[in-house]
């Protein structure tokens, strides 16, 4: 089968960064489903293990997360999936991504795809869903009903795939003001179009920029990007026995700035479940469902920025460097082998 893979870290200007190979095509056991990929989107996690993980002597690393395809065959135990199914999801860190014709993973993290949607709208929605949906329902648990109203979120990186994705849930399934932040005039726009109340600027001071807007301080934050930097602000804006989520990877967290005001700060890694293989895996194939069920329905939209065309290492290489220059808008998807 065609893939795209590489063998050591490499800066993504270098022709090796990405390389097409053909590898044998794997049989599913277990609990597996072999799918057949039709589109995949491209994530931060992509470029960050492109550039920090080695593949195993003699073999390739293969990346990408999210993938929609269609079930081509299933492992012996498999209950919830059959041949021909239509199916979206974010796969697991620990095994071959779905940069690959056909690609394994575990039924327990799928779920059936948008019917409303095409190949690459929806994979533009997986892995940013899930994040989105954890952090907001099961970290920062914005839906209980023991907040006080009205009560408000600010969402850093607000036009991003995690912030494009919830700000449509939270306006969808919760009354919360939501406030986003986007330095652009094109991400501002794209962020409001989701259904942001407000849009700041997160390239000045955050606190200033809240207080100005006259609604109070936000009883929730969920940061997607720039963590370590906006730190000092969020202590200051967030209310008192407030709620931080955040998703990036600063090098130091000095959560001691939330203590005065009891800030309880929750980190959300979306590989969590798969990754120990958790009692409740299925709760994201569950929650895969509930994603699509809403796209059906026309209450949240595809975050699908971008297409660059046929899954191959050069239109993969581009994406990676578009996601590395932070100027992506919503999710860059490919489509397609060759």
């Amino acid at each position: 089968m065609r893939a795209v893979g590489y063998q050591k870290p490499l800066p993504i200007t270098d022709l090796a960064s990405l390389v097409d190979v053909t590898l044998p095509k794997p049989q599913p056991r277990g609990r597996d489903v072999l799918v057949a990929i039709h589109a995949v989107s491209v994530n931060p996690v992509d470029t960050k293990v492109r550039i920090s993980a080695t593949a195993e002597v003699g073999s390739w690393k293969i990346l990408g997360w999210d993938g929609a395809g269609t079930v081509e065959a299933v492992g012996p135990d498999v209950t919830f999936f059959a041949p021909g199914d239509a199916v979206f999801y974010a796969g697991a860190l620990g095994r071959p991504g779905t940069n690959s014709e056909f690609h394994l993973v575990d039924e327990r993290i799928v779920g059936r795809k948008p019917v409303s949607l095409s190949w690459a709208e929806a994979a533009a929605l997986p892995l940013t869903s899930i994040t989105a949906w954890e952090a907001l329902f099961e970290r920062l648990r914005i839906s209980d009903s023991r907040s006080s109203k009205p009560a408000s979120i600010l969402i850093i990186g607000g036009a991003g795939g995690v912030g494009s994705i919830a700000t449509q849930l939270i306006r969808q399934l919760t009354d919360l003001t939501v406030i986003t932040t986007a330095s652009r005039p094109e991400t501002q726009a794209w962020s409001r179009e989701l259904g942001a109340h407000y849009v700041i600027d997160h390239s000045k001071p955050l606190a200033a920029e809240i207080s100005a807007l006259g609604i109070g301080s936000p009883r929730f934050v969920l940061s997607t990007m720039g963590t370590a930097a906006h730190l000092d602000e969020i202590a200051n804006l967030i209310a008192p026995q407030g709620h931080c989520a955040l998703i990036d990877d600063p090098g130091q967290l000095d959560v001691a700035l939330f203590k005065r005001k009891s800030v309880s700060t929750h980190w959300e890694f979306m590989f969590t479940r798969s990754m120990f293989e958790t009692p409740d895996m299925a709760a994201q194939g569950q929650l895969l469902n509930e994603v699509s069920s809403l796209v059906d329905a026309g209450r949240i939209r595809t975050t699908l920025g971008e297409t660059y065309g046929a899954i191959n290492a050069t239109n993969l290489r581009r994406a990676h460097a578009h996601i590395e220059s932070g100027r992506a808008k919503g999710k860059i998807v490919l489509e397609g082998f060759e």
